[in-house]
């Protein structure tokens, strides 16, 4: 996957640079992985080189296989890329987990960048790119799932366009708090 997104400067927010992983990124994302405040959302924080190798070997795959697409993301000033704030994916593209016409969003922002609305800004080019990538079946709707006790990713959705949905039920061992499902309709990207 070569894709790279652009995002432009908003107000006093910095340019963002979405791009493919690679191995450049694995310290940073290790320490960003280390935040107790981070860790405590994700199903599968990365706690050694080997298993951020394996991520980014994974994503660059999934990418190539256009089944999931996972970016890096990177705030950039005067256009030169700089510091690794965070990540968004999408994944289901496949139909295989979905219906084929809906996908599933991601995102993490490093402890040092959040507040910045840099997850929005992100998860927004991100969307607005895969409702206008071209598919056999094209993308309908995109899903965002997460705790329900995680406010901070129910503004992200909010401010990302995704409506709240519902409240679906625990399902352990992989979800084992109730969750918010946020939706967004393809008639809803720029």
């Amino acid at each position: 996957m070569d894709t790279v997104l652009a995002v432009a400067p908003e107000g006093t927010a910095a340019a963002l640079l979405l791009r493919p992983w690679t191995d450049d990124d694995i310290p940073a994302m290790l320490a960003a992985h280390r935040d107790p405040v981070m860790r405590r959302w994700l199903r599968h924080p990365i706690t050694t080189a080997e298993q951020a190798r394996h991520v980014v070997e994974r994503r660059q795959a999934d990418g190539r296989a256009a089944t999931r697409f996972s970016f890096a993301v990177l705030e950039t000033v005067d256009g030169v890329a700089g510091t690794l704030v965070g990540s968004v994916s999408i994944r289901g593209l496949d139909g295989a987990a979905l219906t084929g016409e809906t996908g599933e969003v991601g995102y993490w922002v490093a402890s040092s960048a959040r507040g910045r609305g840099i997850a929005p800004r992100a998860l927004s080019a991100l969307c607005d790119w895969a409702f206008r990538s071209p598919r056999i079946r094209p993308l309908e709707r995109l899903h965002l799932i997460h705790a329900v006790g995680n406010q901070a990713s129910c503004r992200v959705a909010e401010k990302a366009n995704f409506a709240l949905s519902a409240v679906l039920p625990p399902l352990p061992p992989e979800f084992p708090q109730d969750g918010h499902l946020h939706i967004r309709a393809r008639t809803e990207a720029a």
